[in-house]
């Protein structure tokens, strides 16, 4: 077909595609701009990412996420938000072309990817109704009207009338129109974008600012000195105290909650509450506050895994504040098994009330290694009770408390097949020499850590190859709930060799060498590297 007999109406084929597929994208970001500038309006959990993202999260097998965390660690959010954007691209990259033939199917699309993502919002835990779907919404609408008018631009059933009737033709599509429509929009959505995010920025500014103003009064109960001689002078061990930057964070929340202090309070109440209590965060200043190192382990670490630290944590004893509310242990005739805390974005911990109450320090904290918990970790108030696992004890940006039992609540992981109950298991792992390692012969210093949180660690021994066990030097102890660094002079030949440790605890049980999964209890089993010595 020549030029001549081509019909203008519409671009060559390959080009016609292409254009539509850019339609696409651009009414994709077109849709995602107004969605934040709305979601900064309602609140920022409510954007299209987070819901989808959050609702993905709910959904994903105990097995996918635990793979997830191991593999990507604290960046396995940036992956998921990541990864849908990139799905969110290629489908709207089809959608284009498909607009291109048929503009109303392709708008459509967009508008059903809006139901989704309102559908998303609407099935979180924190869901706070129909306002928490109008940011998807109100994005597929903006993005599949201007897909629609897009693909408008690219056809044209107009017709250039000549000098006799039999001259009349039809139009050639609007090249520089659909180029000024492209940009326009593309221009537009970057400015919309832009407001949202700062809204969004402003609005957390707000919880930065009551985080600036916060002063920790001096505890009633400080931290004991940590004993001089806790601390190895070993390259490579890991410190006693974990410093904020550096302490493992693993949580569910796409976007890591900016709460408002001043606004921030803590209700108890449940199943043998006699007196129930509504805190405020001076509320919170104004009791006694404990201070103690704690060491606290993920249920997802795996056997010498890095989800483990240790810090100094100030805050209320969380016992004292129950038995203010009348609430008993089970073990005294109290009615509620489990106390179950509730974050503001909607995460529920199960915890064992009894462990509550049993004379360890758990508390409701607000400080962290001196300075008021940083956002990740849960400002301004989260929860946390030595010797169990994090996800059925550490409940980060806290507020509600709700005892009850066990029979009658499964909270967040209990139901995605996770133990109801999860005390620490006792660990040990070898921080240097690093995993295929080349030190030298003669003396090469072994060291690490070893835990049994609220037990405390007697002994650890290592085990080079398959010789006998040999006992490490322990540095002294802090408190039988933090770990304890351990190290160990091998004289080192030549050759391939495998290091192993393991730990026993205050109790006299060993370490187990059978490895368990991570799920459902947490992980077990001797912790070895394999180093060659040249």
């Amino acid at each position: 077909m020549s030029e001549e007999q081509r019909d203008p109406r519409t671009p060559p084929g390959l080009p016609r595609l292409a254009l539509g597929a850019l339609s696409g994208i651009l009414s994709g970001f077109a849709s995602l701009a107004p969605a934040e500038l709305v979601a900064a309006a309602v609140r920022p959990q409510s954007s299209p990412v987070v819901a989808v993202g959050g609702a993905s999260i709910d959904q994903t097998p105990a097995a996918l996420k635990d793979w997830a965390i191991r593999n990507f660690g604290t960046n396995d959010k940036l992956v998921l938000q990541l990864g849908i954007l990139v799905v969110l691209a290629l489908l709207a990259l089809a959608l284009g072309a498909l607009a291109v033939r048929r503009r109303v199917a392709g708008a459509a699309g967009i508008l059903l990817f809006g139901v989704i993502g309102a559908a998303a919002a609407l099935t979180r835990p924190d869901s706070r109704g129909f306002t928490d779907a109008l940011p998807s919404l109100a994005g597929a609408v903006a993005g599949a009207g201007l897909l629609y008018f897009l693909a408008g631009r690219l056809t044209t059933s107009a017709v250039v009338k000549g000098t006799d009737s039999h001259s009349a033709a039809p139009a050639a599509w609007d090249r520089r129109g659909f180029v000024i429509a492209a940009t326009s929009a593309a221009a537009a959505s970057a400015v919309v974008g832009g407001v949202g995010r700062s809204l969004t920025s402003s609005r957390a500014g707000n919880a930065v600012a009551s985080r600036e103003q916060v002063v920790l009064p001096s505890p009633g109960s400080p931290a004991r000195p940590v004993p001089r001689r806790a601390a190895l002078r070993v390259d490579g061990v890991s410190s006693h105290l974990t410093p904020n930057s550096a302490f493992y964070r693993v949580d569910t929340a796409l976007v890591v909650p900016k709460v408002d202090a001043t606004a921030w309070q803590l209700r108890i109440h449940g199943k043998g509450v006699s007196r129930p209590l509504t805190l405020a965060f001076d509320d919170l200043l104004r009791r006694k506050l404990i201070e103690r190192h704690i060491t606290m382990t993920c249920v997802s670490n795996e056997v010498g895994g890095p989800y483990v630290g240790n810090a100094r944590w100030t805050g209320v004893r969380l016992a004292d504040l129950l038995a203010e509310c009348g609430v008993k242990a089970p073990s005294r005739g109290g009615p509620a098994d489990q106390l179950v805390a509730r974050s503001v974005d909607g995460m529920t911990i199960g915890t064992p009330v009894e462990d509550i109450m049993d004379g360890r320090d758990a508390m409701l904290a607000v400080g962290m290694n001196g300075e008021p918990l940083p956002f990740e970790h849960g400002f301004p108030v989260r929860m946390l009770v030595p010797g169990l696992y994090g996800y059925v004890s550490a409940c980060k940006w806290i507020q509600d408390i709700e005892l009850t039992t066990f029979d009658s609540y499964d909270p967040y992981w209990v139901k995605r097949g996770w133990a109801r109950k999860a005390p620490i298991k006792t660990q040990s792992r070898i921080d240097t020499p690093k995993p295929f390692a080349r030190p030298r012969t003669g003396t090469v210093m072994v060291a690490g850590v070893a835990w049994a949180q609220h037990r405390g660690i007697d002994k650890v021994e290592i085990r080079v190859d398959d010789g006998p066990w040999q006992e490490a030097h322990l540095a002294a102890e802090d408190t039988r709930d933090t770990w304890r660094q351990w190290s160990f002079p091998w004289q080192a030949t030549k050759g391939s060799h495998t290091l192993t440790v393991r730990a026993t605890d205050r109790t006299g049980s060993v370490q187990t060498q059978k490895r368990a999964r991570t799920i459902p209890d947490g992980a077990s089993g001797w912790h070895s590297v394999v180093v060659t010595v040249e």
